[in-house]
């Protein structure tokens, strides 16, 4: 068997990366491939950190202050040293602490403080009764606090640094911020970050047969799902994308179309037409201008996608059928993505499920990934089944599933009740499955 790319190696220029064979690469050879050596793009820039969900972080960030800075109280309530309380359950209230205000003196000695949640803990305390399970009671010398037995030294204190210590590393750079990472970023203080530059993308459709929705349709012709399903794939993306439209079945009119966006690209996306069909210019059109590094994968569905370049412009041909163009995409276009905007990639977790189905005879020899719907058996247990029906271009099947079944390439069958490996759509960044009684 051949050898993957090694995944250490450092990456080149993206015109020297690569060799291009017909070999028909496997899954991991695939993925290795691109993420060894597909380069980031250059260019950062600073953005507030409110507007960065969604961006690639491109510096380290630390903590350059204990978060909180100081003590702080978790709870409204009543604010003394433990070992006063536990001398006495009765304690006089010697002061009122607001939050927002300066770190008070030290509180005096067998003393409680009325204090508020974030207010900064006086010097002394070490522990807040809840306001609710306390009672307040005014006598001749003032009011005094009657705190409950049982509780336990420290309760309800936000120690100092308990959220983050100053020096600690909060965000590393090719991070893909979300919305808890830059809450984590801004309690520290920062309003601007750096962020990787947008990605330029250049999306575009191919066939005499595809029309765009919104128009007149005819025998023969179908409405260009895919451009409608990468579009809101790229929405969820830190891309800028450019609408390039229908490609006609003409070599010429596609050749100058791929020149043309990569010129001013970082990533052309096709779908369709990288087939060797009469009619399928897009892989001749790659080969004239650049490059194709990669094309044929032993993978259902997706076989005929092809990667490779036009100068320093990246090119990635997915397939024309929808279930095979998704696959693709989320299978090579996401790793190709990550790397190229900087991103650290993860690769999607794969969950043990019994299988809720039989497959008695299978092809072996490629990776199978079938749409798989996620059943809640008698015992109360999870299990998957596969979309009854396998066509790639279904995309009933697409709505009906949870995420994608792996069968590996050495499995002659699978047997109902065998333990298969399940990838949810949400490893992918995909809303879950949702319903009308949802």
């Amino acid at each position: 068997m051949s050898q993957p790319p090694d995944p250490t190696a450092v990456p080149t220029a993206v015109d020297d990366c690569f060799r291009h064979d017909d070999r028909v690469l496997t899954h991991e050879e695939a993925v290795a491939l691109i993420l060894a050596r597909v380069p980031a793009v250059a260019g950062t820039e600073r953005v507030p950190v409110e507007a960065a969900v969604g961006r690639v972080l491109a510096e380290d960030i630390h903590a350059p202050r204990d978060v909180p800075l100081t003590d702080t109280s978790a709870v409204d309530g009543w604010a003394f040293a433990h070992a006063d309380y536990a001398a006495s359950n009765r304690l006089p209230v010697s002061r009122r602490i607001m939050a927002g205000r300066a770190a008070p003196d030290a509180l005096a000695t067998g003393t409680a403080a009325r204090i508020f949640t974030g207010a900064a803990m006086p010097e002394g305390a070490d522990t807040v009764a809840m306001q609710e399970d306390c009672r307040a009671e005014e006598t001749a010398d003032g009011l005094v606090v009657v705190v409950p037995p049982g509780l336990r030294p420290g309760a309800n204190r936000r120690r100092a640094g308990e959220d983050l210590v100053a020096g600690a590393l909060v965000a590393r750079a090719g991070t893909g911020l979300r919305p808890q990472d830059l809450a984590a970023i801004g309690s520290l203080g920062l309003a601007e970050i750096s962020v990787t530059r947008r990605l330029r993308v250049a999306l575009c459709s191919t066939g005499d047969e595809i029309v765009r929705p919104g128009g007149p349709i005819r025998p023969g012709e179908v409405y260009d799902s895919n451009h409608v399903l990468l579009a809101s794939l790229f929405s969820r993306i830190d891309a800028d994308v450019d609408d390039l439209g229908i490609l006609p079945d003409d070599a010429g009119s596609v050749r100058a179309a791929l020149a043309t966006a990569a010129a001013s690209h970082d990533l052309v996306l096709t779908s369709g037409g990288t087939s060797r069909g009469e009619g399928d210019h897009v892989a001749d059109a790659v080969d004239a201008l650049g490059h194709r590094h990669l094309w044929h994968l032993a993978v259902k569905p997706g076989r005929p996608l092809s990667f490779g370049q036009i100068g320093d412009c990246l090119f990635l041909g997915l397939p024309g059928n929808p279930v095979a163009a998704l696959v693709g995409f989320l299978l090579y276009g996401q790793p190709l993505l990550a790397r190229l905007s900087g991103r650290a990639w993860r690769p999607p977790v794969r969950y043990p499920l019994p299988a809720a189905f039989a497959i008695p005879s299978r092809k072996t020899g490629r990776r199978e990934f079938l749409r798989g719907i996620l059943i809640t058996r008698p015992d109360g247990s999870l299990a998957v089944d596969k979309y009854a029906r396998d066509g790639s271009g279904l995309i009933t099947g697409l709505r009906a599933a949870d995420g994608l079944v792996e069968i590996p390439e050495q499995a002659t069958s699978v047997v109902e009740g065998a333990t298969v490996a399940f990838i949810p759509f949400t490893e992918f960044g995909l809303p879950p499955r949702q319903t009308a009684t949802d």
